[in-house]
């Protein structure tokens, strides 16, 4: 039995009661007969309802008799069991539909989920890498060769100034300015920034500039900052396909994306100190709030550091 709390970590059931299984299986047949569910959809709405159903047998009630109060002790026996706030939120959406259909049939004068809101899912924080990550990726291409001259000043760009792939692959000549050290990106909407670029980018820049882009490209006059092997503008999926191999090569095992560099590059900034809103800008988000997530990545490693090195951390 579970306790009035709803707290209990058991409870004794496991299968719902006869009359109880049946409402179940008439719901989900309706919803098949008028809805098309597919099997995976319909399994999914049994589980739910079986699991609340166990719970609500063991307190000696049956679904149709269950009131608000008794659906927030069993939301509060789910946080108890560490169950995840997106299950849970399946579970109230099935349990609504459920307890629509019983009122439908007059079998239930009222709706014990009528009040009941949706959890608030987390924001998932980015993914994002190391200062020492970013270094040994720098670090990985062979800038011996063409492609790994052309691929260090793409990685030192990137990092540098935290463009989207797209932004970066569609780079052309006139957007950049070594001598002012930064670069004009063209965002989403065609809203223009000017970034900068930073010392080390501007010198793997020019580097680069120098001699192995007019070596890549196919159409001398193109504009193209960044050519594929076939001298064209390279896609953001070879790019992907790069920094996956870099990743490998500099031993790095998480997972690894142009996205995730565009994390680090604002995480390390915020780490370092700089002003949310001149991330931001140079992000080119047009609201402050989606920047704001990367502040609790930055605190999240703050506090790491703080348990780590502080003597009563």
């Amino acid at each position: 039995m579970v306790v009035d709390n709803g707290s209990d970590k058991r409870f004794t059931r496991q299968s719902p009661a006869p009359d109880d299984a049946r409402l179940i299986q008439q719901f989900v047949d309706i919803l098949w007969l008028e809805e098309g569910l597919s099997k995976n959809t319909q399994l999914a709405y049994q589980r739910d309802l079986s699991l609340f159903a166990c719970w609500v047998n063991d307190l000696d009630l049956a679904l149709q008799n269950v009131a608000m109060t008794d659906v927030r002790r069993y939301l509060n026996w789910r946080v108890a069991e560490s169950l995840s706030p997106s299950s849970t939120a399946r579970f109230i959406s099935s349990a609504r539909r459920f307890y629509r259909y019983l009122l439908r049939e007059a079998i239930i004068n009222i709706d014990p989920f009528l009040q009941i809101q949706l959890p608030k899912k987390g924001r998932s924080l980015p993914k994002t890498l190391t200062e020492d990550d970013v270094t040994a990726l720098l670090l990985a291409p062979d800038t011996s060769t063409t492609i790994g001259m052309r691929d260090r000043a793409m990685l030192e760009t990137l990092y540098a100034t935290g463009v989207r792939v797209t932004e970066l692959v569609s780079l052309n000549l006139v957007q950049l300015n070594l001598r002012m050290g930064v670069i004009r990106v063209i965002g989403k909407g065609d809203k223009e920034r000017l970034v900068p670029l930073g010392e080390e980018a501007c010198v793997w820049l020019a580097r680069y500039l120098k001699s192995e882009r007019q070596e890549l490209l196919s159409d001398p006059s193109s504009e193209v900052v960044f050519p594929s092997q076939r001298g064209v503008q390279m896609t953001r999926q070879t790019f992907w396909h790069r920094i996956k191999h870099y990743a490998l090569l500099a031993g790095i095992d998480k997972s690894l994306s142009p996205h995730v560099l565009r994390h680090a590059f604002a995480t390390h900034l915020l780490n370092h100190g700089a002003d949310l809103r001149v991330v931001q800008m140079m992000l080119g988000h047009s609201d402050l709030s989606t920047t704001q997530i990367y502040t609790h990545v930055a605190q999240q490693r703050l506090q790491e550091l703080h348990m780590v090195h502080h003597p009563r951390g």
